[in-house]
């Protein structure tokens, strides 16, 4: 909920200015609860996020870590900057060390936005200008909407990469797939294993979303409409390799969605579920509900129409 460049900080949530005094800030704790509690006609998802901001701001101890963490600056007892502090959750993953199996995996998850982000944050700072962390949480968070999408967007794509790396050798899983001219105009996963095979899309819209007659909605979505775009690219790509997707996955943050799995019905006869990211190891091994599962020489034959039409951003 708050460790996306996308999110409010707890400050925001709270209503309240960084620098406030402890006792304000239990006062502006207490008033959110009562303006958002739903037995007084609050909205459910933002008292929850009220309660998590107090658990990350709510004493001198976590302020002052989540202070350092997220870069707000604030007058904090004990926030000055501590290098043994220093978070990394935004930065490129590190290698992998461990020898465990891991799925087949081609392509960069994240990597054409990570590249793109990296562009558009040094032109944005300007010409000439030093970054030396392009990854700051303060730079970050003073950056435009887009350039914070760009990098929220490259991290649940690795996120998902990791989720399903860790699925085994059983499935097999392209990143980045192009569509069209437009680099932008991508797959964000093809996801081939026992239970089927999906197209994945790994979004982060900065906050919880609803859902109306089959697509995502929320405030922060505008006019896009991922599933229609997702089942679009997927059919682009079902049509090129001459295979059939088994259903359409869209995964969201944890935080962001009221229940792990939610349907939302098929589209020319494939499923479409949105899920929290913490859910999606479970539904890649048991199969999203309606799907045609692949085994045997299929599995193969699908693999192999794939692996000689995909083609990366």
């Amino acid at each position: 909920m708050f460790d996306s460049p996308l999110s409010a900080s707890a400050y925001e949530i709270l209503e309240v200015d960084p620098t406030v005094d402890d006792v304000e800030l239990r006062r502006a704790y207490r008033l959110r609860l009562r303006q958002t509690h739903p037995d007084t006609g609050g909205d459910a998802a933002v008292f929850i996020q009220v309660q998590r901001a107090w658990e990350l701001v709510g004493t001198v101890e976590s302020r002052a870590a989540y202070d350092r963490r997220t870069g707000v600056p604030t007058t904090t007892p004990g926030a000055a900057a501590d290098p043994a502090a220093e978070w990394s959750g935004w930065r490129p993953p590190a290698a992998r060390t461990d020898t465990r199996p891991r799925a087949r995996s081609y392509g960069h998850p994240g990597g054409w936005r990570r590249e793109r982000y990296l562009a558009l944050i040094r032109e944005w700072v300007g010409r000439g200008v030093e970054v030396p962390d392009p990854y700051d949480p303060a730079l970050v968070r003073s950056a435009p909407r887009d350039l914070r999408r760009l990098l929220a967007d490259a991290l649940a794509e690795e996120a998902t990469a990791r989720t399903v790396s860790d699925l085994g050798m059983g499935f097999t899983v392209w990143h980045d797939v192009a569509v069209g001219a437009d680099a932008d105009d991508k797959l964000d996963h093809v996801v081939l294993g026992p239970s089927g095979l999906y197209g994945v899309m790994s979004e982060d819209f900065g906050g919880v979303v609803g859902f109306r007659r089959g697509e995502i909605t929320g405030p922060s979505l505008g006019t896009r409409a991922p599933v229609t775009a997702a089942l679009s690219r997927m059919r682009t790509i079902a049509k090129a390799a001459r295979v059939r997707f088994g259903g359409a996955i869209i995964v969201l943050p944890d935080d962001d969605l009221a229940q792990a799995v939610t349907p939302l019905g098929t589209s020319r006869g494939v499923p479409v579920v949105v899920v929290r990211r913490s859910a999606l190891a479970m539904v890649l091994r048991q199969g999203v509900p309606q799907a045609r599962a692949i085994g045997g020489n299929e599995l193969f034959d699908v693999r192999t129409r794939l692996q000689q039409t995909v083609r990366f951003v």
